[in-house]
């Protein structure tokens, strides 16, 4: 899990990287969010204290989106 730990200090550093949609879940899944996905192109993410993160699951995944999810992470902790 080490990997997964450092993945959202990546993500934090470098938003432009070329991010993909298993690392958003991989990080997504390791920091407790809900992950809702149904036949879209679109997948929401929730935290357990109501806040939510709808992101477009194309790949590569944009910058605003990993800045989002960052935020969403860190406001739940």
């Amino acid at each position: 899990m080490a990997k997964v730990d450092g993945l959202l200090g990546l993500m934090k550093a470098n938003p432009k990287a070329d991010w993909r949609p298993k690392d958003v879940r991989k990080v997504a899944r390791k920091h407790n969010l809900t992950i809702r996905q149904r036949g879209t192109s679109h997948a929401v993410l929730t935290n357990g204290v109501g806040g939510h993160l709808t992101i477009s699951m194309h790949k590569p995944i944009k910058p605003f989106y990993i800045r989002q999810l960052v935020k969403l992470i860190e406001g739940a902790r």
